[in-house]
């Protein structure tokens, strides 16, 4: 979660780990906000993101997202031929079509090896020079990034078949963040150090897997109905595993399609936390590969309910898409200082979370968000036609949202 500009760093429970009721934050709000502060050292990203460490390799396609779940050219949403003196219609141009995103065998070798490359030269240069296409991996490139996961993770077999299963079917690559000081507001400096998720922490790579093949299929179901594409990126990521030392913050942070992920993170105690945890760091992602749209898009409503509610949690609950409160403050999703990239975020989650239901066919365990106030359901719409082509699979509303308290 975000509590500051150029951050995309969680510091928090995520809801579905707390108890029904409203949860409850145990941090202080000082320590929320060092857990959400902008990464140092490097630029700041834009708003909602940590920015990247300098000499952190920048994926080929983290500027124009394309591919499955990305933002289409604004040209091919108006592709079609136009009728000229009475004529008939000219059949439509087929909208262009982009590579889909990849992490290229020099980025991947970045992030597996991001700082003793050198200690495994030879290793390293043999992944480079032995490896032709095959039927199963036809590209060298993708052959040489299986080689060099398995360099990378040889000491933990099991890993090693997680790591390369979740490159083969997603495109996305399991390496390390690299050493460095990032600075934690009032917590001071962060040691973050790399630690691959192996042996006792392989379960964070399990956890990582798992959730990705759950964000494969949920856009690939929503895609199936949806009324124009999905654009929803969630392949070819770089991810990138570190601890802090001697903290448990940041639980992770977002930047340039790459996700850092604390292995002593505080919100890491759970596969669903992680799932979560994860969807909220893309969300901040594919907002800022849509312009920075909840700040364009969301602000009014937002501002509206603030406008009225203030900090009081008895105005906003009926408005928070979670159940999360700052300890001494108010709703996560409404916090002073979060901004309205939080409450996106967390609507985005919320989203996720009953779709997901309907899609498995399950009772939601509450009412669903948009029969709340009308600013839930236009909201509610906005976002899903902006990343999810319009899909809801959640049941109507059976009297319709009703009116702001």
């Amino acid at each position: 979660m975000i509590a500051a500009p150029s951050s995309g760093i969680l510091g928090t429970m995520r809801p579905e780990a707390t108890p029904p009721l409203v949860a409850v934050l145990t941090l202080a709000l000082p320590v929320i906000v060092a857990a959400c502060a902008p990464a140092s050292p490097g630029p700041p990203g834009p708003a909602g993101k940590a920015a990247a460490p300098p000499g952190t390799p920048a994926l080929a396609v983290a500027s124009v997202p394309s591919g499955p779940g990305t933002p289409e050219p604004a040209s091919a949403a108006s592709a079609g031929a136009a009728q000229a003196h009475g004529a008939q219609d000219a059949a439509p141009s087929p909208a262009p079509t982009e590579p889909a995103p990849a992490i290229s065998a020099d980025e991947a070798e970045a992030i597996l090896f991001p700082g003793d490359a050198a200690a495994h030269r030879d290793a390293i240069d043999a992944c480079r020079r032995g490896n032709a296409g095959t039927a199963a991996a036809p590209s060298p490139g993708h052959e040489r990034i299986r080689c060099l996961l398995a360099l990378r993770y040889q000491g933990d077999p099991q890993a090693a078949t997680s790591a390369t299963a979740l490159f083969d079917q997603n495109g996305s690559v399991a390496g390390l963040e690299r050493e460095h000081m990032m600075d934690g507001g009032y917590r001071g400096m962060l040691h973050l150090v790399p630690e691959l998720p192996v042996r006792a922490e392989r379960r964070h790579l399990e956890w990582t897997v798992s959730a990705i093949a759950d964000f494969d299929a949920f856009v690939a179901d929503l895609a199936a109905t949806a009324s124009s594409p999905v654009r929803y990126r969630h392949r070819a990521l770089a991810l990138k595993y570190f601890r802090s030392v001697r903290a448990r913050t940041p639980s992770a942070y977002a930047s340039g399609w790459t996700v850092a992920y604390n292995l002593s993170g505080s919100l890491h105690r759970s596969a669903d936390d992680v799932r979560e945890t994860l969807f909220h760091e893309l969300f901040h992602l594919n907002d800022g590969a849509h312009g920075g749209w909840s700040q364009a898009a969301l602000s009014p409503i937002y501002d509206g309910i603030v406008a009225r509610c203030g900090t009081r949690i008895t105005c906003l609950t009926p408005y928070s898409p979670n159940e999360t409160i700052v300890k001494g403050g108010t709703y996560y999703s409404f916090q002073p200082g979060n901004g309205v990239v939080e409450y996106a975020a967390e609507l985005a989650i919320r989203y996720y979370r009953e779709q997901r239901a309907a899609l498995r066919g399950k009772r939601l365990a509450k009412a669903p968000f948009k029969c709340g106030p009308p600013e839930n359901a236009r909201a509610w719409s906005l976002l899903a036609g902006e990343f999810f082509g319009g899909a809801d699979r959640v049941s109507p509303c059976r009297e319709g949202p009703p009116a702001a308290p």
